[in-house]
């Protein structure tokens, strides 16, 4: 049974009010002042991680998040703590689930929402389309659709589509037999720009097929909200329902709110105390902004938890990892909840009890291609790995088969990439060439904000920045031996440092490629590209954190 369908919580302590976030690790991996214990970090995912959702079974837990363009699609961790996740598969993950072909940055797989009933894991998403004078401008099917699995780690099922349903961030409720759809929609007609309904509608329970009206139940905690959405309705402890939303768009003024009703299908009252979690109130200079898109999860001691998007800035920027998955405890009082009681802000150091001291996060990667199948980890933009990757031809390598898109097109890209693990990331690749190709490491962020390293057949190495679109040589290098290359992408913030072999390239201001700029959801991917009519043999990729 999913978690949001369980008995009332115990009240349990959070960090006292006041005390500063500034920390020192210790040895056995917790993080001390001389105040308090912190026993996690945010983020607890490393990398671009948005639109947490979770739910329990029994003792484990599991955690979906988007992934828009890329393949394979919506990531399932595991955990038994909440603070340390492990990878265990993919909601999209083979041919012929869903066609992505030709979808643009920041457009495909939004929100999805994971739940459990009777011995069956459910994934709801959405597909969306970019749209044109308000009208789709993608030739694939959009909308949303529901996936399903006896295992976590899967196979999951070919989608079922729910037909007629308009916007975005769908989400499944039980209520025992019963089950609910919602989601959120552009108002028609709105009152006022960016105005949203949440609306709800009954599905049979054996075939998911809609079998109520659609109704709204919800435009938003304040007057003129914009962009209530991320709607998530669970059982209220002591009785009743609560609907749980984002408001205010995915940036400074995200925030959490609620509404209660005594009977699933409302009315919905809006909690007096909204925003319940915001960090609207702390500008540019807090180091986790844009908080919000929150789910919530009764732990097996009757705690409860919420997960929820955020972003790191950096001196009051935006960095580049994107939205990622943050953690806080959640607390009942008057049977409202409290998130993060005590200091009601989402912290890069948390103290919390329930769970243990997190482990220390791995600080390097490497991949030297031995496994004959790849890491799931990697991924492509808008096709599967494998259809350009291959772990066999050549023993302890990974060769890429050379497509003729380039960075900033919406072909198939045969990019094998991994979100950019932290701010402070040392990337390097060995790889070699054969036939009219270009291969090399690339930073993406979308097909007009990228940073490629390459070297071409010809022995001739390029730094290339996209900004908005526009492409402009960083630095050149010729006389480049085409076997055993190796390249260097040193991030720092919002700069990076570039090598090929024992050459400098220079460096190279990142701003360019900072999430939140319009239509980019999609924090930064790092890995290996190879561009034209030949192959590139990729030895081994080394992602390092720096201390």
């Amino acid at each position: 049974m999913s978690s949001t369908n369980r008995a009332p919580a115990a009240s349990h302590a959070g960090r006292p009010a006041g005390k500063s976030p500034l920390s020192v690790q210790s040895e056995n991996g917790s993080v001390t002042t001389g105040a308090a214990s912190y026993r996690y970090r945010n983020p607890i995912l490393p990398g671009c991680h948005p639109d947490p959702s979770i739910c329990r079974v029994g003792d484990y837990y599991y955690l979906v998040t988007s992934t828009f363009e890329y393949l394979p699609g919506l990531p399932i961790h595991r955990s038994t703590n909440l603070v340390d996740w492990v990878p265990i598969g993919h909601a999209i993950h083979r041919p012929g689930q869903l066609d992505l072909s030709g979808i643009p940055s920041s457009k495909g797989l939004y929100a999805p929402t994971i739940r459990h009933h009777d011995g069956t894991f459910y994934v709801v998403c959405t597909v969306v389309s970019p749209v044109v004078d308000g009208e789709p401008s993608w030739p694939g099917r959009a909308g949303h659709f529901v996936v399903t699995a006896t295992e976590p780690e899967g196979p999951w099922s070919e989608p079922t589509w729910f037909e007629g349903f308009d916007g975005i961030d769908p989400s499944l409720t039980f209520d025992g037999d019963r089950v609910w759809l919602c989601g959120n929609r552009l108002a028609q007609p709105g009152l006022w720009p960016g105005q949203t309904d949440i609306w709800l509608t009954e599905l049979d329970p054996a075939t998911l097929a809609p079998i109520g009206e659609v109704r709204e139940i919800w435009r938003g905690a304040s007057a003129r909200a914009v962009w209530a959405e991320g709607p998530h309705i669970i059982a209220r402890p002591g009785g009743g329902w609560m609907l749980v939303a984002a408001e205010g768009g995915t940036n400074r003024n995200h925030a959490v709110c609620v509404a209660y009703a005594d009977d699933i299908a409302g009315p919905y009252v809006g909690d007096p105390g909204n925003p319940r979690l915001t960090h609207r109130d702390l500008g540019d200079r807090v180091p986790i902004a844009d908080v919000g898109h929150a789910d919530l999860v009764e732990a097996p001691d009757g705690r409860w938890w919420s997960t929820m998007l955020g972003i790191q800035t950096i001196d009051g920027e935006n960095g580049l990892l994107g939205r990622q998955t943050h953690l806080v405890p959640v607390e009942w009082e008057h049977r409202q909840p409290l998130f993060a009681p005590g200091s009601g802000r989402v912290e890069p150091a948390m103290a919390a009890e329930g769970v243990p001291d997190q482990q220390p996060a791995p600080t390097e990667y490497r991949d030297d291609f031995d496994a004959p199948v790849l890491d799931p980890a990697w991924t492509a933009p808008r096709i599967l790995p494998d259809t350009f990757a291959d772990t066999v031809a050549r023993p302890g390598y990974v060769r890429l088969t050379a497509t003729p898109t380039e960075p900033s097109g919406l072909g198939p890209l045969a990019f094998l990439g991994r979100r950019l693990p932290d701010h402070r990331t040392h990337a390097a690749a060995r790889i070699e060439l054969a036939g009219a190709v270009r291969g090399g490491l690339l930073l993406r962020t979308s097909e007009s904000a990228y940073l490629e390293l390459t070297v071409d057949r010809r022995g001739v190495g390029r730094a290339v920045l996209a900004d908005d679109g526009v492409e402009m040589t960083v630095g050149e290098v010729s006389g480049i031996h085409t076997e055993g290359i190796d390249l260097a992408i040193d991030v720092d913030g919002l700069t990076a440092r570039l090598t090929i072999g024992d050459t400098h390239l220079g460096e190279v201001d990142l701003r360019p490629l900072a999430s939140g700029r319009p239509s980019m959801f999609v924090g930064s991917w790092i890995g290996v590209m190879a561009v034209g009519d030949g192959v590139v043999d990729v030895d081994h990729v080394t992602l390092r954190v720096a201390p």
